[in-house]
Formats: structure tokens, sequence, C-alpha cells
């Protein structure tokens, strides 16, 4: 799992509430960040092969938003495997992670592979949270016709350099002046979880509010591509929606146990002792949401595949294949179906306005279709609307 907690235990003179948590069954706690990750690990590799009799997904042209999706299930796949090697390791070798709590220890390899391991499993997930809300604005502005794959870089430059920027100041903070002699208190500690959890409240604030523009702006392009607003338009727009809603769901789900258990140790932390009868429930519940999080935190990168393509199947295809150009299947079909060459005495402004509606609607189609990619029903609908389609 994913929590700053994991950077605090790195610290000989840890607080009372990581202590807690970190000592609560270290070896069910590590079995099943190892089982939960493995099973994520395993399943969204195998979403995102090539399934037998399923033709390649066709695309206008390469999308920054289907990039973006990819980056996503890498970082997860990246960030599930340093939860299995640190597991692995803290339950293979428990005379090397005990030597983490000896304050003026000679060995530095313990606390070397404590931070370096935190920190891995941080900055993926977090460079993640990044990325699903680069996603989010991406969406916005690919149907404000404003993004393209030249902004890829920009999401890029923006998601890593912040990722590591925080990553880096969080860990600098937290363990000034050293390692070894850690400073105690939640000032000191506070900027550290900050840096920790900024991405992850933003996603949960900003993309809502970016999805549900998206939504209306796509409402707003299929009303206008031919003046009407069909049934299949109605479900198209429906079924983006539903992606959107999927994706923050499955986000929630993932992470809110996060939420509730740094709240809850963050509040024992404030008490004289967290040890006390009265606190014993919120003991507890800090107790469960932890073990929640190991389940919850490495299933995302499974979960999030089945938001962005649904059930790819079982039947790997891992022959290689050559892809067919759209254009050349789209001009290949117009020579069939115009078998014998058109007149060419069409006055030219009638000529030129046709034109022009054509190109703005094969933007519209290819914007619609970069949101619902992966939707093999929605991607047919669009083909069977778009005016290309229908001959205009």
């Amino acid at each position: 799992m994913a929590s700053p907690r994991l950077e605090t235990y790195c610290c000989p003179n840890r607080d009372a509430a990581t202590q807690l948590v970190m000592n609560f069954q270290p070896e069910v706690f590590c079995g099943v960040c190892i089982g939960s990750a493995s099973i994520s690990l395993l399943l969204t590799i195998l979403q995102l092969l090539p399934k037998k009799g399923q033709s390649p997904r066709k695309m206008p042209k390469a999308s920054s938003s289907s990039t973006i999706l990819l980056l996503i299930s890498i970082c997860d796949i990246l960030g599930g495997l340093g939860m299995i090697f640190r597991s692995s390791v803290w339950l293979g070798f428990p005379g090397f992670i005990a030597n983490i709590s000896v304050v003026n220890g000679t060995d530095v390899w313990p606390s070397t592979f404590c931070v370096g391991s935190a920190m891995w499993i941080q900055l993926l997930y977090s460079a993640g949270f990044w990325w699903l809300f680069c996603y989010a604005v991406d969406s916005y502005l690919v149907v404000r016709r404003s993004a393209g794959l030249s902004t890829i870089v920009l999401y890029h430059m923006m998601t890593w350099g912040l990722a590591v920027l925080l990553c880096v100041e969080g860990i600098a903070l937290l363990y000034y002046p050293s390692l070894s002699s850690c400073e105690n208190g939640l000032e000191h500690a506070i900027p550290h979880y900050i840096t920790t959890y900024v991405p992850l409240l933003l996603v949960l604030v900003a993309n809502p509010i970016l999805f549900r523009r998206t939504v209306s702006a796509v409402a707003s392009l299929l009303k206008g591509r031919q003046g009407i607003y069909t049934e299949n338009e109605r479900r198209l727009g429906t079924e983006i929606q539903m992606r959107f809603f999927k994706i923050m769901l499955v986000f929630v789900i993932c992470w809110s146990s996060n939420i509730i258990n740094e709240t809850l140790l963050f509040y024992l932390e404030m008490q004289p002792d967290i040890n006390e009868m009265p606190l014993k429930n919120i003991r507890s519940a800090a107790l469960i949401t932890w073990i929640i999080m190991g389940v919850l935190n490495p299933m995302q990168g499974f979960l999030f595949t089945l938001a962005f393509y649904g059930w790819t199947g079982w039947r790997v295809d891992l022959k290689w294949r050559k892809r067919e150009i759209p254009w050349e299947s789209m001009s290949s079909s117009t020579v069939g179906e115009n078998a014998y060459p058109s007149p060419v005495n069409y006055q030219s402004n009638i000529h030129d306005s046709k034109k022009i509606s054509t190109t703005d609607s094969q933007q519209t189609d290819e914007a619609i279709s970069m949101l619902s990619e992966g939707n093999t029903s929605s991607d047919e609908r669009l083909t069977r609307s778009s005016p290309i389609y229908q001959g205009w």
C-alpha cells in the first residue's frame, strides 16, 4: 500500500501512531499486500495484452488521452512491483528490517532499503495521481479542440516534475537533519504528509468538475454535428459520462481508506497517551483501515483498466500482426462505394462548404472517439453516424 507512514517508519524515533500500525500483525499485513498487488499486477497486464478474435482499436489518429491511460497503468504496475518487493523483503528478512529501529546502528542498508522502497512506491502512485489529473484536463481540452499529441510533452514535464519535487521536498523535511536523528513532532511531519496527499486531493476535487464540464461540452458537440440529437448521440454521451463516473468511483474506493486512516492516526498522535481505554475504538478503526489500505491500494491498477476499457477477456494473442492504417481502410471502402467517377460540374462554393462541414465533423468524431476509446459499441455507433460513413 502507499502511505506516508512507510517513510515515517524509517525514522528510529518514530511517533507512537506510526509504531502502532506498523507493528500490528506485520506478517499478515505484508502477506495481504503481496497477494493484492500480485493479483492486480497479473490482471492489469492481462487486460492490456491484445486478445484473440479482437481487431486492434482503430483511432483516427494517435491521441494524448490514450497515451495518458497507458501511463497511468504503467505507474500502477511499477508501484505494485515496489509493494511486492518491499513486502517480500520484510517477510523474508525480519532481522534485516529490525535494524531500522536501532538508533545508533552502523549498518546503513536497512534504512536505505526502507527509504528507497517507500520513495519508489510514493513517487509512482503520486505520478499516477498527476496523470489522472492530466487525463481530466486533456479530455476537456480535446473536446474544446485545444489539445493534441504536442501537449503530452507538457503533461510529462508537469507530472514527473511535480511528483519528484514534492516527494523529495517531503522526504527532506521529514529526515532533517539526518535519517538517524529525525526530529519528532507533528510540525515536522505535516509538510511530508501534505506533499503526499496534495495530488490525491486534487484528483478528488478537480477531476469531477472537469469531467462534468467535458460531458456538457460533448453534448453540445453531438448536437451541433448534424443539428439534431438522436438516440445514438444521447447513448454515446451517456456512455462517456459513465466512463468518467467509473474512473472516479474506482479512485474513491481505492483511496478513501487512506484519508480515513490518516485522520484517525493524526487524532491519536495529538493525544497524550494513545493506549488509553477511551481511544480503543479509534485504535481499532485505524488498524482496520490500515489492512483495508493494503488490499485496495494495489488493486487500483486492475480496477482502472476495467473503468478504461471494460473486461477485455482471457484469450491473449501474442502473435505480431500488421495493424491496418485507418485511412487505408477508409480509402479502400470509398473506392468500392464510388466505383464510377463523380461529376465535377458542381459549383465551387457548394463544394467548399461541404468540405468544411466534413472536416468539422471529422474533428468532432475524433474528439468523441478519443473519449470513448475501448468501447467497441460506441465506436461502431460513432462510425455509422459520421458523415464519412453516410457518404455525406
